[in-house]
């Protein structure tokens, strides 16, 4: 699993950042930049994305071998003090490991995720997440790209940029997107009963959280309702919430006022 670092190695307070099913460590370029300053950020590429590895059974692509990596690049890092950011995937991550007993969290910040997801996104993840898309050259990809992350709020075309071209790479003379596309078969082999208990297991987790919590909704989100936040936040005494205006799923948290709502809550 390779991993992205700002900041100070010695630095004993360390930021991890964990991003969203199809996105890589690189979405975190502003915000791990902006936190430098008090923590030694690190932010990886979870398998199947960006520069790490390809799972040879694509069944694994999940939460559960996904908990495992990062216990074990915390163990890597050996932080005194660990907080998490987690955005859509990322946050369920975060979830399930705060969850566990003697888990190393100090704080955690879900952007935009709960244990509940919506239809509605997941009809939308659907119409692309799997399929294959190659481009001729690298603006048409960028084009692509920057399609899927309008529902990440409004962002100039210089932002996109530094968002989304780590999000490509040419192979055979054409670009593509930078993840294995094979990430969504265990997605498709869903079926309702499997849906509901994973629901099931992620409330439970949720529910034995027992550090400060806060839940960042994109107002116009189309994955996290208004009222899964309220009831993450009545099931929950440590959970808080903000909404961020003017984004879907999910906040990409370049905006300075977005990094503010993040270095508040940590850092308070």
């Amino acid at each position: 699993m390779a991993y992205r670092t700002w900041g100070d190695p010695q630095n004993p307070k360390v930021l991890l950042c964990v991003h969203g099913l199809t996105r890589r460590g690189t979405d975190f370029y502003a915000l791990a930049q902006a936190m430098s300053d008090e923590y030694f950020v690190v932010c990886p590429d979870v398998v199947g994305r960006g520069d790490s590895d390809y799972l040879s059974d694509p069944m694994y692509y999940g939460v559960p071998q996904y908990v495992s990596d990062m216990v074990t690049l915390i163990a890597r890092l050996a932080p005194k003090q660990l907080d998490f950011f987690g955005t859509s995937m990322g946050g369920l991550i975060g979830m399930v490991l705060a969850g566990l007993e003697h888990q190393p969290i100090r704080r955690l910040l879900l952007n935009d995720v709960g244990p509940r997801i919506e239809f509605a996104f997941l009809s939308r993840l659907m119409t692309y997440l799997g399929k294959p898309v190659v481009f001729s050259n690298q603006e048409e990809a960028l084009q692509y790209a920057n399609t899927l992350t309008q529902t990440f709020g409004r962002h100039t075309p210089e932002q996109l940029r530094l968002l989304n071209l780590p999000q490509l790479m040419q192979r055979n003379q054409e670009w593509v997107m930078h993840y294995d596309p094979k990430i969504s078969v265990p997605l498709m082999a869903q079926n309702p009963m499997t849906a509901a208990a994973g629901e099931l297991a992620l409330w439970k987790s949720f529910d034995n959280i027992k550090i400060k919590t806060l839940v960042a909704r994109g107002v116009e989100s189309d994955l996290l309702s208004p009222a899964t936040v309220e009831e993450m936040c009545r099931r929950n005494p440590y959970v808080s919430a903000v909404e961020i205006p003017e984004a879907g799923h999910a906040p990409a948290f370049i905006l300075s006022e977005q990094i503010a709502v993040a270095r508040k809550f940590f850092t308070s």
